[in-house]
């Protein structure tokens, strides 16, 4: 099968293609004819060596975590009824042509929503949705989004405002800023101004009962102190190099809510139940991923350029 692989720790130049045994499917498990291949910023850094303390990964090695496609090998105790059927799951070894997923880790792709839409869900959806249910987001909740613009970001400012909060997004340019406020957003600013938090209070009316960061570093610091007391914070991206680095004792004392990465890291089957509420969210027409460039898989570097780079709206995709 055709695959692509990481050579060695360094830029995207180490992701190159190569032919790989087709994989078997063990107990329970399913082999999947990939379509679409989810990429995240995660991955970028990974491969770049960073996270080894997280990251039990060690090259060469075939990254990619989600994708979506078609059940054609079914393995013991696997009832017949999943061959044909498109997926969307996460798996291991997913920059490929086919991969293996646990049966009990998939999602059944409703019919009207094509597999790309479904693999930009793979990973974002189930972070998004279970993030709005973990920090209880609702009608009059004031809600700040640092890197709104991205593919998860976009999923967060379209549910947050179905569920009536005012979102302001955070984001960077102006191309970046108009998407933000298409999709929902009642405000958005740009991180790049000096101000950016002054006009993050003035567009919240005092602050945030609810900041969802995906950024990190200095960005999610300075976004911490605009959470109002006995609001909510989540620290869960790092695409920066590091987490916000937040006081826990002033959380405390200010009654703020502290949830990090390890919040939002879900088994199977709760994984599963929030990435197919995401799809019948889109199903529905109430929720839209934003897909903004899909590479050949066998140009995976390229792909990781573009989400380096920050260059490309919402999500970058590989197709199979």
């Amino acid at each position: 099968m055709r695959a692509v692989r990481a050579k060695e720790f360094g830029g995207p130049e180490v992701l190159v293609p190569v032919e790989l045994p087709e994989p078997m499917p063990g107990p329970g498990e399913v082999v999947i004819d990939v379509a679409y291949v989810d990429t995240i910023f995660v991955e970028t850094q990974v491969r770049a060596g960073w996270g080894r303390e997280y990251f039990a990964v060690a090259p060469p090695y075939v990254p990619g975590g989600g994708v979506s496609g078609t059940v054609i090998a079914a393995g013991e105790g696997v009832p017949d009824e999943w061959l044909g059927r498109r997926i969307a799951s996460f798996v291991r070894d997913g920059y490929a042509s086919r991969a293996v997923a646990a049966v009990d880790g998939a999602t059944v792709v409703p019919e009207g929503v094509d597999l790309s839409t479904a693999a930009a869900l793979v990973h974002d959806g189930v972070t998004a949705t279970g993030l709005i249910e973990l920090t209880g987001v609702g009608t009059g909740d004031r809600v700040l989004i640092l890197g709104a613009s991205g593919g998860m970001g976009t999923l967060l400012v379209q549910l947050a405002a179905a569920r009536g909060a005012r979102v302001v997004g955070a984001a960077r340019g102006d191309e970046k800023l108009n998407l933000v406020r298409r999709l929902g957003a009642a405000q958005a600013v740009d991180v790049s101004d000096d101000r950016w938090t002054e006009r993050a209070r003035e567009a919240l009316g005092g602050g945030a009962d609810v900041v969802l960061d995906g950024v990190g570093g200095r960005l999610g610091a300075e976004a911490f102190a605009l959470t109002l007391d006995g609001g909510r914070f989540s620290a869960h991206g790092a695409p920066t190099g590091g987490f916000a680095a937040v006081d826990a004792e002033e959380a405390k004392r200010r009654g703020i809510s502290l949830l990090g990465i390890g919040d939002v890291q879900f088994g199977p089957v709760e994984a599963t139940r929030l990435r197919a509420h995401a799809l019948d969210e889109v199903s529905g027409g109430r929720l839209r991923p934003v897909i903004g460039e899909v590479f050949a898989l066998e140009r995976a570097a390229d792909a990781h350029r573009a989400v380096e780079e920050r260059r490309v709206l919402g999500k970058v995709l590989l197709k199979s």
